[in-house]
């Protein structure tokens, strides 16, 4: 049971919202909007399924990746991926969808909220390709909101630091945390498959 109880609780809890952020929501792409999505290389998809249990996915490609198609639609192609589907399933029962984009460097992101539907127009697709290769889906994003997030969290963070970067060595390898979490082979099996899949398996 949460401590506050519905929306009029929370506001009062919270306060009164910030004029500007409330007066930020776009109803469609704006420039701004389309220059930060051409620097994007990552960004996070989030999904719900019809009974509103959440997944959030990361997504990355060179900058630009996702496709603007006009002020109100964006493309965002899948590549080669372990066959989950997690994001997709969830909206082909409950199509709201949300995503943040990221790009190095800056402290702010960009939320972009609204309806998503599956593509596989291979056509349509065709202009997503990358090494000649061209995704066999897209999520094709019909845009009801878009507005930037101020950068308090990055910078809580120090995410684009280079002195905060965590060495590598001082967290198991995902072989062996796959490994240990499926009891399906050993860590040097797992360690092995993945590498192979990082260098044969992006796109």
């Amino acid at each position: 049971m949460s401590d506050i109880p519905d929306y009029a609780a929370l506001r009062a809890h919270m306060g009164a919202i910030n004029p500007m952020a409330e007066r930020k929501v776009l109803p469609a792409l704006d420039r701004h909007c389309r220059a930060f999505i051409a620097l994007s290389p990552f960004l996070v998809l989030a999904s719900a399924d019809a009974e509103g249990r959440a997944d959030a996915s990361p997504r990355g490609d060179p900058p630009g990746f996702v496709q603007v198609l006009d002020d109100h639609t964006l493309l965002l192609p899948d590549r080669l991926g372990n066959n989950r589907v997690d994001s997709f399933a969830n909206i082909l029962n409950s199509p709201g969808v949300g995503l943040i984009f990221f790009v190095p460097g800056i402290d702010e992101t960009l939320r972009v909220n609204g309806t998503a539907r599956l593509m596989t127009d291979n056509d349509a697709l065709a202009g997503a390709s990358v090494a000649g290769k061209t995704p066999r889906t897209g999520l094709v994003v019909a845009v009801e909101e878009a507005f930037f997030h101020c950068g308090k969290a990055l910078r809580r963070a120090h995410l684009w630091d280079p002195a905060t970067q965590v060495e590598r060595s001082c967290f198991p390898s995902l072989g062996r945390i796959m490994a240990e979490h499926t009891r399906v082979g050993t860590a040097e099996e797992a360690e092995r498959r993945i590498e192979d899949a990082y260098r044969t398996r992006l796109y």
